[in-house]
């Protein structure tokens, strides 16, 4: 019944943008919450941002402060990201999962999953 598809991934030259898609069924957005999250080849799953009704927009890298941005449509029970001015280090597998009603940054409290969809960022 719960399924999470992201989508919206590519090939990108460093300094491009892509705006990821996660489309959520079988539950409201009004009571749980979405992170997004990716993995690097050799490298463990990294938070990126969370986004509920209870805790608002949470991002979790000062790294991707001013370049990554969560949001949603809730009527469309659709969740973004958008990535502004990416890297080369940023190539990864990107994920969207639901939580509880809370964000947090702990992949363990997040119990459905999405395939993922590829990042690539080379020149």
């Amino acid at each position: 019944q719960v399924q999470l598809v992201e989508s919206g991934g590519g090939l990108v030259q460093p300094g491009g943008s892509l705006r990821l898609s996660c489309a959520a069924s079988g539950f409201s957005l009004d009571y749980y919450a979405i992170g997004w999250f990716r993995q690097a080849p050799g490298k463990g799953r990294e938070a990126l941002a969370c986004i509920s009704n209870y805790d608002g927009n949470k991002n979790y890298a000062d790294s991707l402060k001013g370049r990554f941005t969560i949001s949603k449509d809730k009527g469309a029970n659709m969740v973004y990201l958008q990535m502004n001015n990416l890297k080369p280090e940023d190539t990864a597998v990107y994920f969207c999962a639901r939580g509880d009603y809370y964000c947090s940054s702990s992949a363990q409290r997040f119990t459905y999953w999405g395939q993922g969809t590829q990042v690539t960022v080379s020149s």
